[in-house]
């Protein structure tokens, strides 16, 4: 199996490395990264156009049989160039992360993690993001660990058209993991959202912060109640926006041109 690694968080970051040191110990798996050279959280599906894109061959110097190519752009753009330039071959499966921080919710629409994995099947490749859902000391072993199981249970089944997991991992010791949850996007809002602060000749300026607000309700079966209750949640996103009802009810509308 050739598999594409990515993320949002940057090629030296320490998830990412952790997961390639894993995924390199499966029997049969060929693993190509491509990452941005420096952290590019909450791009979205950002792709580079107007000025050019560098991609620079980078070692690893805790662990010599790790090679991966550094990109002065977002993660969908490197997904884009290894696929169509950089890979001797097409990748079988693309996985972006390990996020440090969670991906809950509506996050899926600002995250360069989950994006990365949605410009996978936008080109037709499996795409799996995974995140881990604590900024607080991360420990990046379990959730890395966790990236061999679930692909032995998928067993090689292939993935819908334009599907997607997004994975979560919650930041808690294992033994106080509940299980696997099979879930769907909650909704997450965020308090606190700006700061202003006031610069040195007197003008503001604002600076995007923010925390989740937890306080809301999630129903049973969210990505956000599966985390609260301490299990590994999988989504199945679909980036098809379309709200296909919808579609049939206004056909029915006689419409004025």
């Amino acid at each position: 199996m050739i598999i594409l690694l990515t993320n949002d968080d940057g090629i030296h970051a320490e998830g990412i490395n952790i997961l390639a040191d894993t995924l390199l110990q499966m029997e049969g798996v060929d693993l190509f990264i491509a990452a941005p050279d420096h952290e590019r959280s909450a791009t979205g599906h950002a792709i580079t156009m107007h000025r050019p894109l560098r991609a620079e061959q980078t070692k690893f110097l805790h662990n010599s049989s790790l090679k991966g190519w550094s990109i002065n752009g977002t993660p969908a753009d490197c997904v884009k160039l290894a696929v169509e330039y950089l890979m001797p071959k097409r990748p079988d499966l693309v996985v972006s992360g390990i996020n440090k921080g969670a991906n809950l919710g509506t996050d899926v629409l600002y995250s360069g993690t989950v994006s990365a994995a949605i410009e996978a099947t936008i080109l037709g490749i499996p795409g799996i993001a995974i995140s881990l859902t604590t900024y607080d000391k991360p420990d990046f072993r379990f959730a890395a660990n966790f990236m061999p199981r679930l692909l032995n249970t998928l067993g090689g089944k292939n993935l819908p058209d334009k599907t997607l997991l997004n994975i979560n991992v919650p930041g808690i010791a294992r033994s106080k993991i509940a299980g696997v949850s099979i879930t769907y996007l909650g909704l997450r809002h965020y308090r606190n959202a700006f700061q202003k602060r006031v610069d040195p000749r007197g003008k503001s300026y604002f600076w995007m912060a923010g925390e989740p607000d937890d306080s809301a309700k999630e129903d049973e079966g969210s990505d956000i109640y599966a985390i609260s209750k301490g299990y590994i949640s999988i989504t199945p996103v679909h980036f098809d926006l379309t709200n296909h009802k919808l579609i049939e009810e206004m056909q029915d509308l006689k419409w004025e041109i």
